[in-house]
């Protein structure tokens, strides 16, 4: 069912039209009750245009009601949707319209912390904050029974899917996971819950992980893991750094013509180059002052 809009009337003056009727009530019932000793049948005729009068104005002040900014007003008449009022201030419609009111401001909320496993079957707690909103108030209020419930339980399952559809960490070049992706998974959610609540008339505008670790009985062993591959691709790195420099400096040596190496002393010398520049501690150099051999 889709949002139909429709016009309301200004509340204001039938407001004053009921508080104008209230009062000639009024006038016309205590002119009556003066007027009964004298002419019954006068003020019986009094009295009941009083007690007509008094049910118009009864009725009239129930087709009022307030819509405020950003707030929108789904009327109907004995379970049939008639449409939606979206106009602020006092308003006015038939008085048999129910009316019910459904805010359109732009809300969030945080997802508790939900334990599943990711791509690699590793257990994980992570939780999200998503902003949302309602764009349309007839599919908020017919198709689902509570489209806040709807929103909070269908957030929760676009999490989990999303959760179990990739790695914790990359693995390999170009992989998409959850810890450096931010904005690949965080796409990746906002499609998945606005697929999930187009139907209830709510539009996702962000969609965000707030919360992401390791669960407790893992953790450990997990940071063990990333702190072994930090260090093997740190050491990768300073081995690949000092076989550059090692072939620098004997490209120099060689190209300047200050020493002439042969291949022993060359294989040597590339070994000490390494053990100092490998090496996770200050080197000691130890000097020669007699002859290599």
């Amino acid at each position: 069912m889709k949002e139909n809009p429709i016009r309301s009337l200004p509340g204001i003056p039938f407001l004053l039209g009921v508080l104008v009727l209230a009062i000639l009530a009024a006038c016309l019932f205590a002119v009556s009750v003066g007027s009964a000793s004298d002419n019954v049948l006068a003020a019986g005729l009094l009295m009941l245009a009083a007690l007509l009068i008094g049910a118009i104005a009864f009725l009239s002040l129930l087709g009022l009601y307030k819509v405020e900014p950003n707030q929108a007003a789904v009327l109907s008449l004995f379970g049939k949707y008639i449409g939606t009022v979206k106009d602020n201030g006092l308003r006015w419609n038939n008085p048999f319209y129910g009316a019910r009111k459904i805010s359109q401001r732009v809300r969030n909320f945080e997802s508790g912390k939900l334990k599943v496993n990711e791509l690699d079957g590793s257990p994980i707690e992570i939780a999200a904050v998503i902003v949302w909103q309602v764009v349309d108030s007839a599919e908020a209020v017919y198709n689902v029974d509570d489209y806040e419930s709807f929103v909070h339980i269908q957030s929760e399952s676009a999490l989990r899917t999303m959760a179990t559809s990739y790695p914790y960490d990359q693995h390999e070049e170009g992989q998409v996971a959850l810890r450096s992706h931010a904005a690949e998974i965080s796409q990746h959610l906002r499609d998945e819950l606005a697929e999930r609540l187009a139907d209830a008339g709510v539009k996702v505008l962000d969609a965000r992980i707030s919360h992401l670790a390791y669960a407790p009985e893992i953790a450990q062993a997990m940071l063990q893991r990333q702190q072994a591959n930090a260090i093997i691709a740190a050491r990768t790195r300073i081995v690949a750094g000092a076989v550059g420099m090692v072939e620098m400096a004997l490209d120099e040596l060689q190209k300047n013509g200050v020493v002439e190496l042969d291949e022993e002393r060359k294989a040597n010398m590339v070994s000490n180059l390494l053990v100092v520049l490998c090496s996770d501690r200050a080197t000691q150099p130890v000097l020669n002052a007699g002859s290599l051999y």
